[in-house]
C-alpha cells in the first residue's frame, strides 16, 4: 500500500489545454531574435561626451591617447593596423609632420605591406600635398614594381591633376616591367581618351610582340581585341590584317574557335560573305569537334541568315562517329571507312582509344592472296606505323608494328616495298644503320624488286658508300639485265667517280644485252656520254653500230646533228653525207612519214647552211602529198566503207615517175573544167569579149 502511494505521489499533474487550436499572431524563432538585440542595444549605455575646454586639457588628451597608441604599437609593432589607426588619428587632428614619422617609421617595420603605402599616399593626396605624394608614389614602385594598384592610383593622380605627360612617361615606366594584359589596355584606353590613335596603335603592336616573345601561350582576346580596334576606328584593312595575322601566328596547332568566330563576324559586317564562309570552313575542318561548339553554333547562324537548305542541313550533321561504326560493322573489310574513322578519331580521341581503333582496322586481313586486295589494306598499317612515331611518339611500338606487318605479307606471292623501304628509313631516323641495312638486305633476299635496289643504292649514296654502291647495282643488274635505267645509274656513278674507262665497260656491257626495255634510252645515254668526253671518234663508230641494229630516222638526224655540232670544218660537208646517207638507205622504208621527216631535216639544215645549188636540189627531193581513198574491211571480213588517207610521191623514185605524169595531166584536166564551167555560168562576159 505505502508503495502504490509513493508511485501516486511521482506522477506529476499537467494541466489540461482545454483549446489546442493555433493561435492567430503566430512568434518566429526570427523575431524572437531580433526583439532580443534591439533590447540589448537599448540596455547599453551612450559613451560619455568629453568637453574640452582649454588648451592644457587638450593637450593631456593628446598626451594620453599618444601614450596608448604607442603602447599598442610596443605592444606589437608587426600589426599595420595599430600604425594607421595611430597616423590617421594624428591626421584628423592635423598634425600632418606626426602622420608622417608615423607611417615613415611603420614602412621601417614593413615596407612591404601594400595597405600601409597606399594609406600614406592617401593622406598627402587629401591634404594636396602634390610633390610629397608623387615622392610616395615613386618610392612605391619603386620598391614594390609588381603592385598594380601603386601604378593605376600613380597614373590617376597624373591624369586627374591634368599633367598627361607625367602619367604618359609613369605608364612608359610601367611597361617596362612587362606587366599583365590589363596594364596594357589601361595605357590604351587613357590614349584613347585624348584621342591619340596612332600612340594607342603603336602600344598595341608593342603588346602584340611582347605576347609574342614573352608568353609562352598567348591569349587570342588580345588580338581580338587590337582588330576590334582597329574596326572601331573605321581602319577595315588594319583590322583584317590583324586577324589574318593572329591566324597565321596560332597556326594549326593552336586554333581557338573565339578567334575565327570574332574574324568571321568582322567579315560579316563587312558584307563579305564568302570570306566567312571560308573561314568557317576552314576552321571546322582543322578544330576538334569537341572544341568547336560555339564555333559550329555561330556557323549554323550564318547560314540560316545568308546560306541556302542544303547548307544548314551539312552543317547540323554531327553524327560521323556513330556512321563509321555502322559502316564497318556491315563491311569490316571497307578500308575507306576504317580510313575515314581512323582520321576522325585521330583528331579528337588519346592514344589508346586510337591504338584500340588500328588494332581493329588491321585485324581484317583482306581474304584473298592477291596483290590488287591489299593495296589499301597495306596502307593502314602504314598509317599505324607513322601515328606512331609521329604522334604518339613511341619508337617501340612502331618498330613492332613495321615487324608484324612484315611478317604478315607472303613474300613468296608478291610483297610491298614501301613497307620495307619505310621500316628501312624509320631505322635510320632512329639512328640504327646495322637495322636498316639488315632490312633491305632482307627485303632483296626474300622478294627482289626493282623498287627495292633503287631505295637501298639511294641510301647508300646518301652515305657516300660507293663501294657497296658498286655491290648493290652488280646484284641488281644480275636479277634485271634489261633495265635500261639501271645500266645507266651505274655508268653515270662510275662516271661521277672519275672511273671512265669503268663507265665505258658498264655500257658496252649494257649494249651487248639480248634483251632491253629501253635500248634507245641506252644508246641515247652512251652517245652522250662520249661526246661528253670529246670522243668524237667513238661516238661516230657508236652511230654506225647503232645503225648497223635499226635505220630509225631520229636516229640519223640525230648522228647529222652530231655531225653539225662537232664544230670542225668538214662538218657541213660530213653532215650533208649523212643526210645523203640516210636518204638513200631510206627509199625503201615503208614508213614515208619518217623519210618526209628526213628530208624536212635536211630541208631545214639546208637553209641554214646550204647554197642556192644545194637548195634547190633539196625543193626537188621534197615529195608531193596526194589525198587518197582505200577499201576498209570489219574484223568478220565484210566491208565497213572508205577511208581517206594522205600519201606523199616522191621525185627520185623512178617508178612513181609515170604516176607523177598522170598526176599532172589530171590536174591540167580538172584545170580545164573549171574554167569550161566558169564559162557557162556567165554568158554576157563572152559576149562582150566578143563585141571587144
Amino acid at each position: 500500500m505505502a508503495s502504490t502511494a509513493a508511485g501516486k505521489q511521482r506522477i506529476p499533474k499537467v494541466a489540461k489545454v482545454k483549446n489546442k487550436a493555433p493561435a492567430e499572431v503566430q512568434i518566429t524563432a526570427e523575431q524572437l531574435l531580433r526583439e532580443a538585440k534591439e533590447r540589448e542595444l537599448e540596455l547599453l549605455p551612450p559613451p560619455p561626451q568629453q568637453k574640452i575646454t582649454d588648451v592644457e586639457e587638450l593637450n593631456d588628451y593628446k598626451l594620453r591617447k599618444r601614450k596608448t597608441f604607442e603602447d599598442n604599437i610596443r605592444k606589437n609593432r608587426t600589426v599595420i593596423s595599430n600604425w594607421i589607426k595611430y597616423a590617421q588619428w594624428e591626421e584628423s587632428l592635423k598634425e600632418i609632420q606626426r602622420a608622417r614619422s608615423i607611417y615613415e617609421r611603420a614602412l621601417d617595420v614593413d615596407y612591404r605591406n601594400v595597405t600601409l603605402w597606399l594609406k600614406y599616399a592617401e593622406m598627402e593626396m587629401k591634404n594636396r600635398q602634390v610633390n610629397h605624394a608623387r615622392n610616395i608614389w615613386d618610392r612605391a614602385i619603386t620598391t614594390l614594381p609588381r603592385v598594380n594598384q601603386f601604378w593605376y592610383k600613380y597614373t590617376y593622380m597624373e591624369e586627374m591633376l591634368g599633367n598627361v605627360a607625367g602619367s604618359r612617361q609613369v605608364f612608359e615606366r610601367w611597361m617596362e616591367w612587362q606587366p599583365e594584359e590589363q596594364a596594357w589596355h589601361s595605357y590604351i584606353n587613357f590614349e584613347l581618351r585624348y584621342k591619340e590613335v596612332d600612340r594607342a596603335r603603336t602600344i598595341y603592336e608593342r603588346y602584340i610582340l611582347f605576347t609574342l616573345l614573352v608568353i609562352v601561350h598567348p591569349d587570342v582576346k588580345n588580338w581580338i581585341k587590337y582588330a576590334r580596334f582597329e574596326e572601331k576606328h573605321c581602319y577595315f584593312a588594319h583590322a583584317r590584317k590583324v586577324y589574318e595575322r593572329a591566324v597565321e601566328f596560332f597556326g594549326e596547332e593552336h586554333m581557338d574557335e573565339h578567334l575565327y568566330v570574332a574574324f568571321a563576324k568582322f567579315e560579316e559586317n563587312q558584307k563579305e560573305f564568302e570570306r566567312v564562309r571560308v573561314i568557317y570552313k576552314y576552321a571546322l575542318d582543322r578544330i576538334p569537334k569537341q572544341d568547336a561548339q560555339n564555333l559550329f553554333k555561330n556557323y549554323t547562324i550564318f547560314e540560316k541568315k545568308f546560306g541556302d537548305r542544303r547548307g544548314i542541313e551539312d552543317i547540323i550533321v554531327s553524327k560521323r562517329r556513330f556512321q563509321y561504326e555502322e559502316e564497318v560493322k556491315a563491311n569490316p573489310h571497307n578500308y575507306d571507312a576504317w580510313f575515314d574513322y581512323l582520321r576522325l578519331v585521330e583528331s579528337d580521341a588519346d592514344a589508346e582509344t586510337v591504338r584500340e581503333v588500328y588494332e581493329r582496322a588491321i585485324a581484317n586481313v583482306p581474304p584473298i592472296q592477291e596483290k590488287r586486295y591489299w593495296k589499301r589494306y597495306i596502307y593502314l598499317w602504314i598509317n599505324y606505323a607513322l601515328y606512331e612515331e609521329l604522334e604518339a611518339k613511341d619508337p617501340e611500338r612502331t618498330r613492332q608494328v613495321y615487324q608484324a606487318c612484315i611478317e604478315l605479307l607472303p613474300h613468296k606471292k608478291f610483297t610491298f616495298a614501301k613497307i620495307w623501304l619505310l621500316y628501312a628509313q624509320f631505322e635510320i631516323r632512329q639512328k640504327n644503320l646495322p637495322l636498316a641495312r639488315r632490312a633491305l638486305g632482307t627485303s632483296i633476299g626474300k622478294c627482289p624488286k626493282n623498287k627495292l635496289f633503287k631505295g637501298y643504292i639511294e641510301l647508300e649514296l646518301q652515305l657516300r658508300e660507293f663501294d657497296r654502291c658498286r655491290k648493290l647495282y652488280e646484284k641488281f643488274l644480275e636479277f634485271a639485265p634489261e633495265n635500261c635505267t639501271s645500266w645507266i645509274k651505274f655508268a653515270e656513278l662510275e662516271t661521277i667517280l672519275g672511273d671512265i674507262d669503268r663507265a665505258r665497260a658498264i655500257y658496252e656491257l649494257a649494249i651487248s644485252q639480248p634483251r632491253l626495255d629501253m635500248p634507245e634510252v641506252l644508246w641515247k645515254s652512251y652517245i652522250d656520254f662520249e661526246i661528253e668526253q670529246e670522243e668524237y671518234e667513238k661516238t661516230r663508230n657508236l652511230y654506225r653500230r647503232l645503225l648497223q641494229r635499226t635505220q630509225h630516222v631520229k636516229v640519223w638526224i640525230s648522228f647529222a646533228q652530231f655531225e653539225l655540232s662537232a664544230g670542225k670544218e668538214e662538218s657541213l660537208s660530213k653532215c650533208r653525207q649523212i643526210y645523203e646517207e640516210a636518204n638513200k638507205a631510206m627509199r625503201n622504208c615503208e614508213e614515208k612519214e619518217e623519210r618526209v621527216m628526213l628530208l624536212e631535216s635536211w630541208k631545214t639544215f639546208e637553209e641554214e647552211f646550204g647554197t642556192d645549188s644545194t637548195k634547190e636540189r633539196i625543193e626537188k627531193l621534197m615529195p608531193e602529198k596526194i589525198k587518197k581513198r582505200r577499201k576498209l574491211q570489219a574484223e568478220d571480213g565484210s566491208d565497213a566503207g572508205w577511208e581517206e588517207y594522205y600519201d606523199y610521191i616522191f621525185p627520185e623514185d623512178t617508178a612513181n615517175q609515170p604516176n607523177l605524169k598522170l598526176l599532172a595531166m589530171a590536174k591540167l584536166w580538172k584545170k580545164q573544167q573549171q574554167e569550161s564551167e566558169a564559162a557557162e555560168m556567165d554568158p554576157d562576159k563572152d559576149i562582150d569579149e566578143s563585141q571587144s
